[in-house]
């Protein structure tokens, strides 16, 4: 083996981040409070949305939460492509809902309309297209299936913060966009996620489960009180975020310009350097427009395995996202062709801000020497 090793993926870490969470140490309060209201009308002016940012403890809570308080459970269905992470399926079958294995278009990754069309039953609640290597500019179709069947649209935007779409950043406009602070995320707070909806019936209700259900408990913390009597109406969740967790996201909010730029010039080195290797086939996304969490490439003729074996034998690694739901035993369902001809095909590469150009063209020069 030689070279320096490359990582697949990491935080990006710096003195500002550093500092945030001491403050936030130093205040001697680590529960939801002025760090959390802080961080959520930051995201609120970032995202530029006239709606309501509610964070909670991690993307996967965002999602749950979500379909919990739309009161969706047993006996419900929600349509869902399977090539995403399973942390979208097991927010659906927490509530007791069926998550519906849907394909996804081979061009983009993105959810088959035709394929969920064709699944729509009376049991239909919601649909959760998911913004695949961070892409969403099919999205306008999943809202025009939506209003026709009356659905929900939850969005899995967990690789999207940073991004824009039509002119406005992902998170300006929409249903319900459910995102990820997690450690390798475009931004981290360690763990961490949020909901952003204009719903505000829905808002009020997402921010009391986080707390258990104790309603307009939010408002005390924020005020550095806590509720003594309360009443509780719903089921609730301890999923609220901490104001450590705050302060860390709060600091990378603010570097995300420079943290979003160098994942652009990333890709955009990525898709020139390989774009002329006829052995693999790019995702021709608007990289100048997405802040890409991570640069995923088709390798053809059955050849994935053997270039993810040449790479990590070079020091780099790569990965496969994503191992398909419907194989899974609890999910498991009939074949979804063009899902299963892209998992024997995408590999994905390294991709983080502390990735230096050099990196980059070593990793783009190993694959276009491999098999050569």
């Amino acid at each position: 083996m030689t070279g320096t090793n490359i990582r697949l993926s990491k935080c990006s870490i710096s003195q500002t981040e550093k500092d945030a969470v001491m403050r936030a140490l130093n205040n001697e309060y680590f529960g939801m409070g002025k760090e959390v209201q802080a961080f959520e009308s930051e995201l609120k002016e970032y995202f530029g949305c006239e709606g309501e940012v509610i964070c909670v403890n991690t993307g996967t809570s965002a999602l749950h939460i979500t379909l919990a308080c739309l009161d969706i459970g047993p006996g419900d269905e929600v349509l869902v492509p399977s090539l995403t992470y399973v942390a979208s399926y097991q927010a659906i079958s927490a509530t007791g809902a069926t998550p519906v294995s849907c394909d996804v278009d081979l061009d983009s990754a993105f959810i088959s309309i035709e394929d969920a069309r064709k699944k729509i039953t009376k049991k239909t609640k919601a649909i959760m297209p998911v913004h695949y290597a961070s892409n969403s500019l099919q999205i306008d179709a999943v809202y025009k299936l939506a209003k026709e069947f009356n659905l929900r649209v939850i969005e899995d935007a967990a690789h999207s913060v940073g991004c824009e779409r039509d002119g406005k950043r992902v998170g300006a406009i929409g249903d319900i966009l459910c995102f990820s602070f997690d450690g390798i995320k475009n931004i981290t707070s360690g763990e961490g996620g949020a909901v952003v909806t204009a719903d505000q019936t829905l808002a009020q209700r997402i921010k009391d489960a986080r707390l258990l259900g104790v309603e307009k408990d939010t408002e005390k913390r924020f005020s550095g009180e806590r509720s003594w009597v309360f009443d509780v109406n719903h089921q609730g969740f301890r999923y609220h975020m901490s104001d450590i967790m705050a302060a860390l996201g709060r600091a990378q909010l603010s570097r995300l310009d420079f943290l979003k730029q160098r994942r652009q010039e990333i890709a955009l080195q990525y898709f020139e350097g390989l774009n002329m290797n006829s052995a693999i086939e790019l995702f021709n996304f608007d990289y100048k427009n997405i802040c890409s969490h991570i640069f995923v490439i088709k390798v053809k003729d059955g050849k994935r395995d053997a270039l993810r074996d040449y790479l990590q034998d070079n020091n780099v690694a790569t990965g496969v996202h994503y191992y398909p739901n419907h194989f899974l035993s609890k999910y498991k369902s009939e074949p979804l062709a063009n899902v299963e001809t892209l998992y024997g095909q995408i590999l994905t590469l390294p991709i983080h801000p502390d990735l230096t150009s050099s990196d980059i063209s070593r990793v783009i020069e190993l694959i276009n020497k491999f098999g050569l």
